[in-house]
């Protein structure tokens, strides 16, 4: 994902608009929203990815003891806005040891989020028994937001997913023991709406979660 825009369902290389498509074009999956050069976690990488996205921007707010936001990206360009956020933290694990986050907001079909659970996507819905009781819950701007557990993912990662404003929100968290974090219902902030208290965020090394999951 870094250094040029690529696919968000698969990572691959994506061809720019042109003569003969109106949008950014995958070999393998058509007419996709790109996901944008990562850069290193810093407060103006989260304003770049604020004025630019048509949707929210989750981070847990305040962030746990230990933790440290470690990297953001949107898809889309500047014609369309930003259709999908990632935002990475990392801090210790509940069992010991580092986990890591990565909170994916996005409108139907993007296919980052799935890109980022291990999937075939581009939703979760396939994946989730919404019919039963929701396994966890965050607080998402003061709402309470249930989330699912997302099967068929990778044995490294725990996966929920749900709905939040008529767009999907997923937690993605490694290892799968780290999935314990969702059980505590973490409080979301949408960092479109942080204050001055954002130049506060602590920063660490970029996530290479980020940029391949």
């Amino acid at each position: 994902m870094r250094g040029e825009p690529s696919c968000p369902k698969c990572g691959g290389r994506v061809r720019a608009p042109g003569l003969f498509a109106d949008s950014w074009q995958c070999a393998v999956h058509g007419a996709v929203h790109p996901v944008q050069p990562v850069v290193p976690p810093s407060v103006d990488s989260i304003a770049v990815v604020v004025h630019h996205t048509q949707v929210p921007v989750w981070m847990p707010w305040p962030l746990p003891v230990g933790w440290l936001f470690t990297g953001i990206a949107y898809a889309g360009d500047d014609r369309t806005g930003g259709r999908a956020t990632a935002v990475a933290c990392s801090g210790p694990g509940p069992l010991g040891g580092t986990s890591e986050l990565i909170l994916i907001a996005e409108e139907i079909g993007v296919g980052l989020g799935a890109r980022y659970a291990g999937i075939d996507g581009p939703d979760p819905g396939p994946y989730m028994t919404v019919e039963k009781p929701a396994e966890a819950k965050v607080l998402a701007v003061g709402r309470p937001t249930p989330l699912w557990h997302v099967s068929g993912t990778p044995g490294d990662r725990a996966v929920f997913a749900g709905e939040a404003g008529g767009l999907w929100l997923w937690a993605v968290v490694w290892p799968e023991q780290a999935g314990l974090l969702m059980y505590e219902e973490l409080v979301l902030t949408d960092l479109r709406d942080a204050g001055a208290e954002i130049e506060l965020l602590p920063c660490g090394a970029l996530s290479r979660r980020l940029l391949q999951p």
